[in-house]
């Protein structure tokens, strides 16, 4: 798993620490992926979005940058846990035998701007 915070400045928290070490988890996904496709291993990475889980919870509410990730979200919510298991299933099938080095985002828009 890596986040969307590979391929985006997030905004408005100040965080260049946790930005390089997602690009860092994305680049390791390019990387294994070209080292371990003579061995017919697939890597691939999942980038999640704001996803409402128990930890993202406590920015939510009045006030808190929950509701400032909502408005910068196209699709105007937050993602539902649920929303990243059909790619995961995906890539853990037959159907992406020729998906390899690559990471998928999964984030209501977020990083089109």
């Amino acid at each position: 798993i890596a986040s969307m915070s590979g391929f985006i400045v997030n905004r408005p928290q100040p965080q260049a620490h946790y930005n390089t070490a997602k690009a860092a988890i994305v680049m390791l996904t390019k990387s294994l992926a070209m080292e371990w496709a003579k061995y017919n291993i697939r890597v691939n990475a999942i980038a999640p979005g704001y996803i409402k889980t128990p930890l993202l919870a406590q920015n939510l509410g009045p006030g808190k940058i929950g509701e400032e990730w909502v408005k910068l979200t196209p699709m105007g919510r937050l993602g539902e846990p649920f929303e990243l298991k059909g790619l995961a299933l995906f890539l853990a099938s037959k159907a992406s035998s020729f998906v390899t080095g690559t990471t998928i985002v999964i984030d209501g828009g977020y990083t089109c701007w």
